[in-house]
């Protein structure tokens, strides 16, 4: 029961402090996290990755057709499946 009522009393203590400060902080986050993703650098970064990552699904989905091909009898390649591998 002590425990409890120590646990209590130091969320309530913490939820008090941090609703004190939170919105203050939330607000300073947020600018700082708004002004990096604005960032021409961060801007293109974004871009290379989107990029790549789009050739590494193709390349997955091209890897996990082959598999499919190599694995169910009577499928052809020439053939396109209703899951729409290719």
């Amino acid at each position: 029961m002590k425990y409890r009522f120590g646990f209590l009393t130091g969320a309530a203590v913490g939820y008090v402090l941090g609703t004190h400060a939170g919105r203050e902080r939330y607000e300073q986050i947020k600018r700082l996290s708004r002004r990096v993703a604005e960032n021409p650098t961060v801007q293109e970064a974004a871009g290379i990755l989107r990029a790549r990552a789009g050739e590494l699904a193709g390349t997955a989905r091209q890897k996990v057709g082959d598999k499919v091909y190599d694995k169910v009898p009577g499928m052809h390649r020439d053939r396109q499946d209703t899951a729409g591998i290719s």
